[in-house]
């Protein structure tokens, strides 16, 4: 996603595949979609061949580590933005279990969720829930 929290693309995956590989998939496709990018945060789980795959591709990385020094919750800034889209995205009943088969279908499913983020955002509403209907 992009420094406003909109999803910029999606990669759906196995729970056994490494971060790395999923990373690397991942900004493959942005470089492909969005040849503009060229700065990326990432957290302290990527490696080495991360870093070299992106530099051939022209995004510089930078990891954002959290603070182990400070107990209980505390907000790091370029995460934050990530984990209140996430939570924007639970809000819609077909992100919140794992109802499709294909990887394809939850790619769809979380750019059409994602949407709705959008349209609040232009329209100044609020986002209907699952709940509330």
């Amino acid at each position: 996603m992009d420094a406003l929290g909109l999803i910029i693309a999606v990669v759906v995956t196995a729970a056994s595949v490494t971060d790395n590989a999923i990373g690397i998939r991942l900004l493959d496709r942005v470089a492909e979609h969005v040849p503009t990018v060229t700065h990326a945060w990432v957290d302290a789980g990527f490696k080495q061949d991360f870093a070299v795959h992106n530099a051939v591709l022209g995004i510089d990385i930078e990891v954002v580590k959290r603070s182990d020094s400070l107990p209980g919750f505390v907000p790091v800034k370029k995460r934050w933005i990530v984990e209140q889209t996430f939570g924007t995205l639970m809000l819609h009943r077909r992100l919140v279990r794992e109802y499709e088969i294909r990887p394809e279908s939850s790619v769809s499913r979380t750019l059409w969720a994602s949407m709705a983020t959008v349209d609040r955002r232009l329209t100044d509403t609020s986002t209907r829930t699952w709940r509330n209907q």
